[in-house]
């Protein structure tokens, strides 16, 4: 068993990554704490590895954390030559599975995350169960993803979002990234230094944050429903009650695409539940990482 504490955890994303996997015209940051069995982690856009960082006092001590900062987010290697969208990203937590050797993973994925998790590795007989919080529904994308999605093909869009994005009041705007927080307050302190500082100081990764969103491929939203057939493994799905961008109630119809699944809702949450209520996120899902009978958590059921 390996404990590890808040403060460890958000100094594990300050420091340097343990080790970078070449992925062609990049490289992936790579991070792993814990011990036990093995649990994949993939973020979503703009976030990188440290949006898992509440959960890892948690699982820390059950299973072996693998953390992750794709291609364009994080620490990762990359220049502007690089490819940065979907496609790339599912083969690239493909390459990662096969070059850390895992034969028998489970999987935590929020966001886009769980998009390219699921294209990545749905039936894969490696992967013995998967926990996707808050991500894309097979019945589309709502009007928020939509509408975020036109203005990334905008001219100067990732210089527009970064430089409100730094300003508070601007950020907390429902028309920002306030509907991401139950408790829009969340929004500064940790978030702010590790995903909206590094858009506003580091033009590379705005412009990878930039690229993400111009290149965002919806027709692998639209086959989520086919890839869902095929994940034969246990999923939960943890989603906060207030989600404006993946609506709890799509999440819902969602369970009856997966041959086995179960919601668990989180209430006062959105977007980012599991920074906002990591405990109860971490309650829901570490049965279904181990595979063992469920036990109690603060967390609504569906």
């Amino acid at each position: 068993m390996q404990s590890i504490t808040p403060a460890d955890a958000l100094h594990l994303f300050h420091a340097a990554p343990q080790r970078y996997l070449d992925v062609g015209d990049g490289a992936v940051a790579y991070r792993r704490v814990g011990a036990g069995p093995d649990v994949l982690f993939v973020h979503g856009w703009p976030a990188s590895g440290a949006t898992f960082r509440g959960l890892l006092p948690a699982l820390a001590p059950h299973v072996t954390c693998h953390l992750l900062d794709l291609v364009g987010a994080g620490q990762s290697r990359f220049d502007r030559g690089t490819r940065v969208d979907l496609r790339r990203h599912i083969a690239d937590v493909r390459a990662v599975v096969d070059a850390l050797g895992l034969d028998d993973i489970a999987v935590v994925a929020h966001d886009s995350g769980g998009l390219i998790a699921r294209h990545a590795l749905a039936g894969d007989p490696r992967v013995r169960s998967m926990a996707l919080v808050s991500t894309e529904q097979p019945q589309g994308l709502n009007w928020r993803f939509r509408q975020f999605l036109l203005m990334a093909k905008l001219p100067g869009f990732e210089h527009a979002l970064s430089w409100a994005a730094s300003r508070r009041r601007l950020r907390r705007s429902p028309y920002l990234l306030g509907d991401c927080f139950h408790d829009r307050a969340l929004l500064d302190g940790e978030f702010e230094a590790l995903y909206l500082a590094p858009l506003r100081d580091d033009p590379a990764r705005r412009w990878a944050a930039g690229e993400f969103g111009r290149n965002f491929d919806p027709q692998l939203v639209r086959e989520l429903a086919e890839v869902h057939a095929r994940i034969t493994a246990p999923v939960q799905l943890v989603w906060g009650e207030d989600d404006p961008f993946f609506p709890v109630a799509r999440a819902r119809e969602m369970v009856s695409t997966f041959p086995n699944a179960q919601l668990r809702v989180v209430p006062r949450a959105k977007l980012f539940v599991h920074e906002e209520r990591p405990a109860e996120v971490a309650a829901a899902i570490l049965p279904t990482l181990l595979r063992a009978p469920a036990i109690d958590a603060t967390t609504a059921s569906a």
